[in-house]
């Protein structure tokens, strides 16, 4: 809703459009009762629609002149390809690797670009529907893009972790892993019949293993944060610049204020294109990335 039809003020406005729709409030930093409902719709909406877009275009693939989605989604697979085969060096491992970190490219990107649309056109169909509903249009939250929402972002992330575990026992096994998480990255003492050599042994392995648990804690969070910060502070420009076109035409500070909107929005909106794919395809390089960290032994 926008903030000149119900007479808020700047900060009410983004605050509504920073709120989710939701099981109930939030009530400590991390509460993870809390379910965000919108994040979860447009989240799964979004990827069920990625899925069908590329369902269609195996399905109509022809081994003649592509047309140009054909054309676009064989040139993003050749480029993921590639990538894969840089960085994950196990031809097996790649038959999983490559179409997940094609899956999370356009899954992200899709998600990323919900913030192309205009800022308020879907909570005002969400307030009309709530209110229709019988319920206070005031009260009606919906927020559009999922990576805005850390929990998103983090779960995905953790995924990508799961995924590294599992290739951590299955290339290493769990031996040979355990082996790695006392011994990495400063090394292991060698147990002689000195009775030094083993609390010298058991210091590093209490040391090593502590790295290897704040480099996987450390991997994981920035791997979330970063593109939730990024997609974040994209969201909130783009409130502050839709806030300049409220002023309206009554006076020339008014007009001013709307022209700077209109050059302001067309800038940021083209600027936040590289942004939307920028984004995407980090995420996707790291994912690649801490796979192959995992096939690798230290």
């Amino acid at each position: 809703m926008a903030a000149e039809e119900h007479g808020t003020t700047a900060g009410e406005y983004i605050g509504h459009h920073l709120t989710h729709l939701r099981s109930h409030e939030q009530t400590s930093v991390a509460d993870f009762s809390v379910i965000n409902y919108d994040t979860l719709f447009w989240s799964i909406l979004l990827g069920i629609v990625g899925l069908y877009v590329m369902w269609r275009v195996a399905k109509a693939v022809t081994s003649g002149v592509p047309g140009r989605l054909q054309a676009a989604v064989e040139i993003l697979l050749e480029m993921v390809d590639n990538q894969a085969k840089a960085i994950v060096h196990n031809a097996h491992s790649r038959k999983f690797v490559g179409p997940l970190a094609l899956t999370v490219f356009i899954w992200i990107f899709l998600m990323n670009s919900m913030d192309f649309l205009p800022l308020d056109v879907i909570p005002r169909v969400w307030a009309a529907i709530y209110g229709a509903a019988g319920h206070d249009p005031h009260h009606a939250y919906m927020r559009v893009v999922p990576t805005a929402d850390l929990s998103a972002t983090l779960g995905m992330s953790i995924a990508v972790l799961l995924i590294c575990l599992f290739y951590n026992i299955k290339i290493k096994g769990l031996a040979g892993w355990g082996h790695e998480l006392i011994s990495a990255p400063f090394g292991s003492a060698k147990i002689t019949g000195n009775p030094l050599s083993w609390l010298l042994f058991l210091l590093m392995s209490v040391a090593n293993f502590a790295m290897q648990m704040v480099e996987f804690f450390a991997k994981t969070l920035s791997h979330g944060m970063r593109l939730f910060g990024n997609m974040y502070a994209g969201e909130l420009v783009f409130m502050l610049i839709a806030l300049m076109g409220a002023a309206g035409f009554g006076s020339a500070t008014g007009i001013t204020l709307w022209l700077g909107h209109v050059i302001a929005g067309t800038a940021w909106a083209i600027f936040h294109i590289l942004i939307v794919l920028l984004q995407a395809f980090i995420f996707m390089m790291l994912t690649l990335v801490y796979v192959g960290q995992a096939h690798d032994a230290h």
